[in-house]
């Protein structure tokens, strides 16, 4: 009998979640201590099978559910009847195609666009720029307003910047670039990019593409995985992700959910 039970062991959620570490990597970074506390586990289980699992990440201003499968979406359906009615009044969603329809039903749906899941699959060479710099909690108000310009509606958290896998770019004593990271656990060994951004007037010089290649080279010594997610029609981002050596292995739907 298909049933909801909430999790609360890391192991039992993990055994599932590395089935596709590719599919499921910020997921199973939110596992690390660092996150997990923020962290709420749903799955629907058959007896003692897993079928399928939901994350709410409360560490935000608003929480993020997300719900990634692959195939049919059979179980992921049920899963989403069974816990709309305790889902906070306000979250994002970060769910595989199809389950966007069941949200309506109940919420309304500002949608944000498809995102790639993106993985990297080789071993990014040895890179050395002196404009690159280790980025600290020290550097938070000159960070706040570099994004407050090259990318105005990115999630940032600066607790991440706690993990020391955050780089600068400077030029003209300005930051004009940065990348880092969304999830980070050397435990689980997994690194899920995020937060990378050119200041607008420094573009098309290739910062981007040094910042995130410097940034994947230092994760590689400490982790196995590394993914991102890139919005689908960010045709000049894949293109530099791709020439990093990273490749798209999953699609999902991005949206704000609210009650009516």
């Amino acid at each position: 009998m298909l049933a909801v039970h909430i999790l609360h062991d890391k192991e039992i959620i993990y055994q599932f979640l590395r089935k596709n570490i590719g599919l499921h990597l910020y997921a199973i970074g939110d596992l690390d201590d660092f996150f997990w506390s923020r962290t709420s586990w749903f799955a629907l289980m058959e007896n003692q099978d897993i079928k399928i699992i939901a994350l709410l990440y409360t560490g935000m201003n608003i929480p993020t559910l997300q719900i990634l499968y692959e195939g049919d979406s059979f179980y992921a359906e049920i899963l989403v009847k069974e816990i709309l009615q305790i889902l906070p009044r306000k979250f994002y969603g970060l769910l595989s195609t199809g389950l966007l329809g069941l949200m309506s039903k109940q919420f309304e749906i500002e949608y944000y666009g498809k995102y790639y899941k993106m993985e990297l699959k080789k071993l990014v060479p040895e890179l050395n720029d002196l404009h690159i710099h280790p980025l600290t909690i020290g550097d938070i108000l000159e960070i706040q307003e570099f994004f407050k310009t090259a990318y105005p509606h990115n999630w940032f958290d600066s607790r991440m910047l706690e993990t020391n896998k955050y780089l600068g770019y400077y030029m003209d004593d300005r930051l004009a670039g940065v990348s880092g990271i969304h999830v980070y656990s050397r435990e689980y060994r997994v690194a899920g990019l995020g937060n990378i951004a050119t200041h607008p007037e420094y573009r098309g010089q290739g910062i981007g593409f040094t910042l995130t290649s410097v940034l994947c080279q230092n994760l590689q010594k400490e982790v196995d995985v590394i993914g991102l997610n890139v919005r689908s029609d960010n045709a000049f981002a894949i293109k530099c992700y791709n020439s990093i050596g990273f490749d798209i292995i999953a699609t999902f739907d991005e949206c704000l959910v609210k009650s009516y």
